[in-house]
């Protein structure tokens, strides 16, 4: 198939956009963008528009906003934009079967894990979270289940030691954008296999909540260590010291024990803060003080002394 397709896009948040750009800068045609609602955001609560719908409107795209996917209205509108295929990238709705199969080559998905590793909401944050090695992005063709689709291609991807789930998504935004584009010329030209998962490997990945940020520090220091990387940045990791809120990040294992209860602190200097574990210590090299910035924890003892003996609750 060398004719170029009709694509409608959707997605919204930052992750999305790589593929988007990827789609616009193709041979094929980009109809649409389908994306949330604009939201109230900061202090004064203005409505703000999210990052895919910022670049669909830089490039003189439509841009549909719909409160509901649900019911016949919203398929009709897109039906009558003629799409040969949907492409999805972090939308925040799951279709009903009435949109899923309007596009004669139905609508695939880019989803950053290796599926069906991760199917949920949160696969980057929950790779970091259970220390795995690697990740990766599946270009999956979409279904009425969550992430239950099968897989047209997948490219894995290394996960570092100091990966957070802000750099991880960020490498696997763009490396979706290029997956995507594989997908979609190996699909025209008809090489593509669709490989149904094998659904007794499948593992979740809900939505985190801030309440998983508060840290137990009785657990070892290597796994409070992808705790608090895989929730930089939110709902970000934190504790509690005399009354106010400290919220952690830049962590290193510290092979050592200090033999004080698990959250105390035992050193806090320019080279870090050093906190008690269930095993080892954990070494902190950036923190927040309530009601100020993330910073170095050097920048952060000028005026906010952490001292040694007190016990991170």
């Amino acid at each position: 198939m060398s004719t170029a397709l009709r694509l409608i896009f959707m997605g919204t948040p930052d992750f999305a956009v790589p593929s988007l750009q990827a789609l616009l800068s193709g041979p094929d045609t980009v109809v649409a963008v389908v994306c949330q609602p604009d939201r109230p955001r900061g202090r004064g609560k203005k409505l703000e528009a999210p990052p895919v719908k910022r670049v669909a409107m830089d490039h003189g795209l439509p841009v549909l906003q719909p409160n509901s996917v649900k019911g016949k209205d919203f398929a009709v509108t897109l039906a009558q934009l003629r799409p040969d295929l949907l492409v999805v990238v972090a939308y925040g709705r799951i279709l009903p079967t009435n949109v899923l199969t309007l596009a004669p080559l139905g609508a695939i998905n880019v989803h950053a894990s290796l599926l069906p590793k991760y199917r949920g909401a949160a696969p980057i944050q929950w790779a970091l979270i259970n220390g795995d090695q690697e990740s990766g992005v599946s270009i999956m063709q979409l279904d009425a289940g969550m992430d239950t689709g099968p897989v047209l291609l997948r490219t894995k991807e290394p996960i570092w030691s100091d990966d957070t789930a802000g750099t991880l998504a960020e490498r696997l935004a763009d490396l979706g954008g290029r997956t995507l584009m594989q997908a979609i010329a190996a699909m025209k030209d008809g090489q593509l296999l669709a490989q149904s998962q094998d659904h007794t490997l499948a593992t979740s990945a809900p939505m985190l909540t801030k309440a998983q940020g508060h840290l137990d520090w009785t657990l070892p220091a290597p796994r409070l260590h992808c705790l608090i990387r895989g929730l930089d940045p939110w709902p970000s990791a934190y504790s509690f010291l005399d009354g106010l809120r400290y919220r952690f990040f830049a962590p290193e294992c510290v092979d050592k024990e200090c033999g004080a209860v698990p959250g105390t602190i035992c050193r806090a200097d320019k080279s870090g803060l050093y906190v008690a574990t269930g095993a080892g210590m954990l070494c902190l090299h950036e923190i927040q003080p309530e009601g100020k910035r993330r910073m170095p924890v050097a920048a952060c003892l000028h005026g906010n002394p952490l001292h040694v003996g007190k016990v991170f609750t």
